[in-house]
């Protein structure tokens, strides 16, 4: 889901409450009393029902007659919404997102690479050196623009599968590889990301199943050690 913070008023209003909630200020189960915190936050009660209805489009929220609305359980948010990724970032919960994301692409992208090897089109590996190249001229720019060309070569690796399942992936895994990206770009102790990422495209290029594979597997380490120089966690394993 496309994120919804920054557009205009509701979406500061959508940050500020949405940020609340997932850091826990407006705990599980609480009971939000809409007309005060639009008090609170200097807005109409239009701009609070507004802001209420996306809350509640991302899982957060809902409301019952005779108990009003009211802060849902966190087994029922949308945890792959990238403004509810985002908020946990921003209010501390960062590192439990960046061990479920390893974990889930730990699963997928050395299949995908190992796939793509094997069903990939000259098409495809256009795609992914156009996203290589944009890594190799923003490794050293904007935090955002780096984030988006690795977001985009994983996207063409997806597609390089064959499988359009496959290929929508990318909708889970790229709002958590952009905050991984963002944090790990604003710092200058990450690695060179475009040798593994080089080696990857070399194998999926020469139809090398298990080597495509392999380099998968060795670009998502080098990323676990990245994001923990920058996150000063030593303690976790290798995924």
């Amino acid at each position: 889901m496309a994120s919804y913070t920054g557009r205009g008023v509701h979406g500061q209003i959508v940050h500020a409450l949405g940020a609340r909630i997932v850091g826990g200020d407006l705990p599980e189960g609480a009971i939000l009393d809409v007309r005060a915190l639009g008090e609170e936050l200097d807005v109409s009660l239009t701009v609070m029902r507004e802001s209420m209805k996306v809350l509640a489009g991302k899982g957060l929220i809902d409301a019952r007659q005779r108990r009003g609305t009211f802060v849902r359980e966190r087994r029922h948010w949308n945890l792959l919404d990238a403004d509810l990724m985002r908020w946990q970032v921003e209010t501390g919960g960062g590192k439990r997102l960046m061990r479920d994301l390893a974990d889930v692409r730990s699963i997928v992208e050395p299949a995908a690479a190992h796939r793509a090897a094997l069903h990939r089109t000259d098409e495809d590996l256009r795609a992914m050196q156009v996203a290589l190249d944009a890594m190799a001229e923003t490794h050293v720019g904007s935090p955002a623009e780096a984030a988006e060309a690795d977001a985009a070569f994983h996207r063409a690796l997806l597609n390089a599968t064959g499988n359009e399942l496959l290929a929508r992936m990318d909708l889970l895994l790229e709002p958590g590889l952009r905050e991984r990206d963002r944090v790990v770009h604003s710092h200058g102790q990450a690695s060179d990301p475009l040798p593994s990422h080089q080696a990857v495209l070399d194998a999926v290029r020469d139809r090398d199943a298990a080597r495509a594979e392999q380099a998968m597997l060795d670009l998502l380490a080098q990323a676990t050690h990245d994001l923990d120089q920058v996150t000063g966690d030593q303690s976790a394993e290798p995924r």
